[in-house]
């Protein structure tokens, strides 16, 4: 069973700075993406960024520029790290996983994300 652990979210003040981490385990088959997607009181879940095991990455167009995924696959964690914060990306920030050639997913539990002054 494939698990999944964030850490890093908080409070911060507009215009700062936090760095999310996921550490994932138990997959039997490769990954095929890793990436973190957040939802927002009243919205939809919506991709953050991902990166496939090829490399390729995508962001959301609300964080280009600010957001930054990265992934260390000896240690088998995902990162995002998170620049010149705004209120609206106060949300709940998800890990997710894509898992074998069934592109199984598995999320990790959520790490909130508050910025206000």
């Amino acid at each position: 069973q494939v698990q999944l652990v964030e850490s890093g979210g908080g409070l911060v003040q507009p215009g700062g700075s936090l760095r999310l981490s996921c550490a994932y385990s138990g997959s039997r088959f490769g990954i095929r993406a890793t990436g973190w997607y957040r939802q927002a009181p009243g919205k939809q879940r919506e991709l953050v960024a991902d990166i496939t095991s090829g490399g390729s990455i995508n962001y959301g167009d609300s964080v280009k520029g600010r957001f930054t995924i990265s992934r260390d696959n000896i240690k088998n964690m995902v990162y995002l790290q998170m620049n010149s914060l705004k209120p609206e990306d106060t949300a709940v920030y998800y890990c997710r996983v894509v898992v074998g050639p069934q592109m199984s997913l598995y999320w990790g539990q959520g790490t909130q994300v508050t910025v206000s002054s």
